[in-house]
């Protein structure tokens, strides 16, 4: 894989680059200071510093319509003001009416309407591939958030230019190989969320690797209707118990399940303080900390304790090094009371995908950076 960081001034500029990166962000969501704006940042000024022309490319949702209509809903419109009060420079959209390179040349930072809108993305259809490399010199992929999706614009086009891997996605890889590599150093696994199914893969990878794995959320809820025992009308994984008796009985001593809980209504909303403290005192004694998922319904303040115990607990250990992903567990860190600078703390971008990297499957926006596209196309030694 080769990097964007890795090239020198003399080898970008005047190039135009496409840049992938992650605009998937709900309206109530919009804010410059979102996580996933800011993490791009760096790679933008990086390009814009070294003289490249940058042609950003993200999509929005999933439109309900036939690609190449418009949904105002699902627009990348609003981002303009955004990366213009960002980067203090003139952004200009383009949707697929003036879809040539020869309009995008003249501008130093272009927006790219939502890329679903395009027929063909998310098959990953080589046309729609090559049809987007038209607009540039180089590819680079800054979006790790759908690098586990095989898309034109994330996996395909990388047959057709020369591509790198951005900034943040240099970083995400670093970060999360050196949190599975260093797993010798005691490392504790936390995990909540809705559903186990997807979390399966993760469980399975770092299971010899973890010291102890600290369950919470809806999850916690399916191993214990695996032990038989009440959970009243919580939500759970009924088709996963089986699974759940299968690794209480192999892993049991690795596996720590809640003690107490909030709950209300016949359902169990939050890990109560007691099962807090013990949580918290197990990643006192951490070296190496990956969490994803809330441990409770986060999206109510009532029931948000457990979560801002845990992030309180990981902040405090200063020996540790942590990996925090999910888009409502990395919240907790972009929360004043919570904030992070500091490198034991990685923050990643990635919900689906950083579960995918970390249960050791291949990722096809990162496989495809592999091997593919020489950059002797645009006379560089690298």
């Amino acid at each position: 894989m080769k990097f964007l960081s890795d090239l020198k001034k003399k080898d970008l500029k005047g190039k135009i680059c496409l840049l992938r990166i992650d605009l998937n962000i709900k309206d109530s969501e919009l804010d410059k200071n979102n996580l996933r704006i800011q993490a791009i940042l760096p790679t933008i000024k990086f390009l814009l510093k070294n003289g490249v022309k940058v042609v950003l490319l993200s999509h929005r949702g999933r439109p309900d319509h036939k690609p190449q209509t418009t949904n105002h809903k699902l627009t990348l419109r609003p981002f303009v003001k955004i990366f213009k009060s960002l980067l203090n420079q003139q952004v200009y959209f383009v949707d697929f009416k003036k879809f040539n390179k020869a309009t995008i040349a003249n501008y130093s930072i272009v927006l790219l309407e939502n890329l679903r809108f395009l027929k063909g993305e998310e098959e990953n259809n080589n046309k729609a591939a090559e049809q987007l490399a038209s607009l540039g010199d180089f590819f680079v992929n800054d979006a790790f958030a759908v690098s586990h999706r095989a898309n034109a614009s994330v996996a395909a086009i990388t047959k057709f230019m020369p591509s790198y891997a951005g900034l943040l996605l240099e970083k995400e890889i670093k970060n999360l190989n050196r949190a599975v590599k260093d797993h010798r150093n005691h490392l504790i696994v936390v995990l909540g969320g809705a559903k186990i199914s997807g979390k399966i893969g993760v469980i399975k990878n770092l299971m010899r690797k973890a010291d102890y794995f600290l369950i919470g959320g809806a999850i916690a809820n399916t191993f214990v209707k695996a032990e038989g025992l009440p959970i009243g009308v919580s939500l759970y994984d009924a088709d996963k118990v089986d699974f759940a008796k299968g690794l209480l009985k192999k892993y049991g001593e690795k596996i720590i399940l809640p003690a107490d809980y909030f709950i209300s209504e016949r359902q169990i909303r939050d890990i109560g303080p007691n099962t807090a403290k013990m949580y918290s005192d197990i990643i006192k004694k951490a070296k190496i900390i990956i969490w994803n998922g809330p441990m409770g319904c986060f999206e109510n303040p009532k029931f948000a304790k457990g979560s801002k115990a845990i992030a309180k607990a990981i902040i405090n250990n200063k020996k540790a090094f942590a990996v925090i992903g999910g888009g409502e567990t990395a919240s907790l860190f972009n929360d004043g009371r919570f904030a992070i600078n500091d490198k034991r703390l990685f923050v990643s971008t990635g919900g689906g995908a950083m579960l995918e990297y970390l249960a050791g499957k291949k990722l096809p926006g990162i496989a495809a950076l592999n091997g593919r596209a020489s950059p002797k196309i645009l006379g560089w030694k690298l």
